[in-house]
């Protein structure tokens, strides 16, 4: 079985390189648009921080903010990388509590989000928002790092396997 409080883990590392390589950015590259993804850095972190937020809200069974938008969600207020990455950051903590916390991942949790004229209502399991969650910043990130190539920062080797595995380079000698 997936250890979600694990692989979350691993996800703050590759967030906290991830993040390494935005920070001496300028607001400008920051905020650049590109004709994918959500269109900037800005708003493609945006995007993974405040799901990661709704979804671990979600495992809580919070109710949702009324009237539900995600413009209004408290990780989504931040204009600099600085201001998310710190917000991000105090956020985090409470995420992994939440994975690590997670039993009965069969219960099906039912959430509703009030708009003004209509109620959005979502069910499905903790198992599914737990993988979710997960999955998600994966896809984001590797937009981020396409991003990244395109004003010309190297982001590469933030898979999975790459913090969990250890590896070395042996030179061949004649005799082997």
């Amino acid at each position: 079985m997936i250890d979600f409080a694990r692989v979350y883990d691993i996800h703050a590392q590759a967030r906290a390189k991830l993040f390494d390589r935005i920070r001496p950015l300028g607001q400008e590259q920051y905020t650049r648009e590109f004709p994918f993804a959500h269109r900037s850095l800005r708003a493609t972190l945006h995007e993974i921080a405040t799901t990661e937020w709704w979804l671990a809200a979600r495992l809580r069974e919070e109710p949702m903010p009324r009237p539900f938008s995600w413009e209004d969600l408290p990780i989504n207020q931040h204009a600099t990388f600085a201001e998310l990455e710190r917000a991000w950051t105090e956020q985090a903590p409470r995420t992994r509590a939440t994975l690590a916390d997670l039993t009965d991942l069969d219960k099906v949790v039912e959430s509703r989000m009030y708009g003004r004229k209509r109620v959005r209502i979502l069910r499905t399991t903790k198992r599914v928002i737990a993988t979710q969650l997960l999955l998600h910043e994966v896809h984001h990130r590797a937009q981020a790092m396409a991003m990244l190539r395109h004003l010309g920062v190297e982001a590469q080797d933030l898979d999975y396997i790459y913090f969990l595995q250890d590896e070395r380079v042996e030179e061949i000698t004649s005799g082997s």
